[in-house]
């Protein structure tokens, strides 16, 4: 299948400035070094034993825990707090999302503990926050637990009832269907953003078609992945009712305290371009089918002095903003 309509009004990459330029170098995988797959078939990371021995069963293999998801203006310390995770976000809410947009600025977080992952994301969300939360979330992570080892990866993830029972990352379990053979669901991506160095960003687009109401995923500008159909939601059958955009850790508090797993680059939003990480031209995608600028754009965070995230917006970025931090630290225990 392919999609029937694609967004309208995609920033063109032609009339960006220099540092802009500067900051989309060509990113790939590694497996790619060994080759791609066939026409008509599809790359598929292989699950091996140990991989399902790490999971804290076998039930739970390829599933986030519940709550896993951000709630902003959540006053309520059990939802923040209860699951050990954390949040650096900007959101929209209050109206009808067919989509979401994002360039997306790639690192490779040290995460402290093998329990514990450090991602960057865009969420689409219908629902409430309670038991039957619709989310669709696409990003980079790094997730010991998952997959063994350190390394960056391209992730998606959905669930349709909080992360209850339904949904899973990438293909560990039947809902997104993967039609490119170029790109691989939990494969790791190559090169990463280095401190004061070349930076290094994806581009990833996610829009509900408006013909057969699928929601389509697209990774850079030429490689449409794939799609989750509709019948897998109630809400997001319909639209979304909110999109957020950034970055997640989970922190286990093994001895009481805070671990040092970082957010993004492990760097505070006010480091700037070439230390904080950053996602640029945030969009999302109307009931026209068209890609628009966030109207009211709010962020969250639960502890600002751990991880915390600052908005902007310039021509040539669009809405963007930095976000990140190093987890503990003198103002943070």
């Amino acid at each position: 299948m392919r999609p029937s309509y694609h967004p309208e009004g995609l920033y063109d990459e032609e009339k960006m400035s220099t540092k802009s330029k500067e900051s989309t170098n060509p990113i790939t995988q590694l497996w790619h070094m060994n080759g791609r797959c066939p026409e008509d078939t599809i790359p598929v990371r292989r699950t091996k034993k140990d991989d399902v021995l790490r999971a804290s069963s076998v039930k739970r293999y390829g599933k986030k825990k519940h709550r896993a998801i951000p709630k902003p203006r959540s006053t309520d310390p059990d939802l923040t707090n209860e699951s050990g995770h954390q949040h650096a976000i900007a959101y929209v809410e209050g109206d009808k999302y067919y989509g979401a947009k994002a360039t997306i600025n790639v690192w490779e977080p040290k995460v402290q503990q093998s329990n514990e992952f450090s991602l960057s994301q865009l969420w689409l969300l219908g629902g409430s926050f309670g038991e039957d939360l619709n989310s669709i979330e696409a990003g980079w992570q790094v997730s010991p637990d998952l997959y063994g080892d350190n390394n960056t990866r391209l992730f998606t993830y959905w669930t349709s009832d909080a992360y209850q029972a339904t949904g899973c990352y990438n293909l560990l379990c039947s809902g997104f269907i993967q039609v490119s053979s170029a790109i691989a669901m939990g494969a790791s991506i190559s090169p990463v953003s280095a401190y004061r160095n070349s930076q290094y960003d994806i581009n990833i687009l996610i829009w509900k078609d408006p013909k057969e109401g699928h929601w389509w995923m697209q990774f850079g500008n030429d490689y449409v992945l794939g799609y989750w159909p509709s019948f897998l939601f109630s809400y997001l059958a319909e639209s979304a009712s909110m999109i957020e955009w950034g970055g997640e850790v989970v922190n286990s508090r093994p001895d009481g305290k805070h671990t040092a797993t970082q957010m993004g680059s492990g760097r505070f939003p006010e480091e700037g371009f070439g230390k904080s990480s950053y996602f640029r031209n945030i969009q999302v995608v109307d009931s026209s089918n068209n890609l628009k600028s966030p109207k009211d754009l709010g962020t969250f965070t639960e502890q600002s002095n751990c991880y915390d995230v600052q908005t902007g917006s310039n021509e040539d970025w669009g809405h963007h903003f930095y976000y990140g931090g190093p987890g503990r630290n003198p103002n943070c225990q």
